[in-house]
């Protein structure tokens, strides 16, 4: 266990290392091709993007998906003083002003900057309290010399570079977790490490056992495309909700029942429940009432498969977020017994 432990924070430092807002996943692609190429698979890269991956097994496929893509924005333009204007995909105002960031350029790298309100001194702008909108009001200012916007653009930076927060990633002493893009960081590693267990150990597999990692699910088509059409049960590793009403804690791994597109596949919910059972895993039981998944994905499109989701509990999501590592190790505990001895 404890050499788990230790595989799980050395891959959840290096995953989020990498930036990968929606839409500029490659690096992130990159890495994860050469760590399951590493460990004897052949890892293939979709068209659209994302990572496929069969660990081995015959019978009953099995695929398990987590997504590899971030809360992002790009540059929409960049104005005249210098300072960049954001076109927000779906970073939450109230999480993002202050934070440093990084402009990924197509040509010459990435420049730091940080996301401020436009004229952010208290003891200059006239009104310091007024509603913030990404898109309107709020500017990345460079940690450049710049004063222009042909100063800028000879950096190389250009309208549509995507811009990737700091994830000010962390886990402290008690084994808790802070950082953004747990979501879906963490099960990405959780999957990194069940792989790294199957090449390490190879243990008999009851059915055969595809990864996938999606990188487009936080804009909401990831798991339209690459799953193998003889799967037939898909299981979505991302993050569990931790927050009022909710039973999950940052330690354990949540088995979502149901959330804003329906419940999730009785059967298979039932198989995952006996199993984490059987293999003492802590885990709990959850609705959410604003979530949906790469799985949820998937059926919308058309895919015959028995759908599920679990993952870590995951407390702040979209924001700071926080979980344990704890939590994703209940995780690769759950799809370590349920990809040896869950019923096909």
């Amino acid at each position: 266990m404890k050499e788990t432990y230790t595989y799980i924070r050395s891959q959840l430092a290096a995953v989020m290392g990498i930036d990968s807002p929606s839409g500029c996943t490659g690096a992130l692609e990159e890495y994860l091709s050469a760590q399951l190429a590493g460990m004897g698979f052949a890892p293939v890269r979709l068209v659209k993007g994302g990572v496929h991956v069969t660990l081995g097994g015959q019978g009953q496929p099995l695929t398990l998906m987590a997504h590899a893509d971030t809360l992002g924005a790009v540059v929409r333009r960049v104005k005249p003083n210098g300072r960049l204007a954001i076109s927000n995909i779906n970073w939450n105002v109230f999480n993002v002003e202050g934070e440093n960031v990084r402009v990924i350029t197509r040509s010459n790298g990435t420049f730091e900057g940080t996301v401020q309100l436009c004229n952010a001194s208290i003891h200059v702008n006239p009104d310091p309290y007024q509603v913030r909108d990404l898109n309107k009001n709020m500017e990345i200012v460079l940690d450049q010399d710049v004063r222009s916007a042909e100063d800028v653009q000879e950096l190389g930076i250009e309208t549509g570079d995507p811009i990737a927060l700091d994830p000010r990633f962390r886990i402290t002493d008690t084994g808790y977790v802070k950082s953004r893009f747990l979501d879906d960081k963490a099960s990405v590693t959780a999957l990194l490490t069940l792989a790294n267990w199957v090449s390490s150990h190879r243990p008999v597999l009851s059915r055969r056992v595809d990864l996938l990692f999606t990188a487009f699910e936080e804009l909401g088509h990831g798991g339209a495309c690459g799953i193998a059409r003889d799967t037939v049960e898909l299981i979505a590793v991302d993050m569990g909700c931790v927050g009022e009403d909710i039973h999950c804690t940052e330690r354990q791994v949540s088995i979502c029942t149901k959330d804003n597109s329906g419940p999730y596949n009785r059967q298979l919910t039932d198989k995952l429940i006996r199993c984490a059972q059987r293999a003492g895993v802590d885990y709990a039981l959850d609705v959410y009432p604003s979530y949906s998944s790469d799985a949820s994905t998937a059926i919308r499109v058309g895919y015959d498969v028995r759908h599920g989701l679990i993952g870590p509990g995951v407390y702040a999501s979209h924001g700071y977020e926080r979980t344990h590592l704890d939590g994703i190790y209940n995780t690769f505990a759950l799809l370590r017994a349920y990809m040896e001895g869950g019923e096909a």
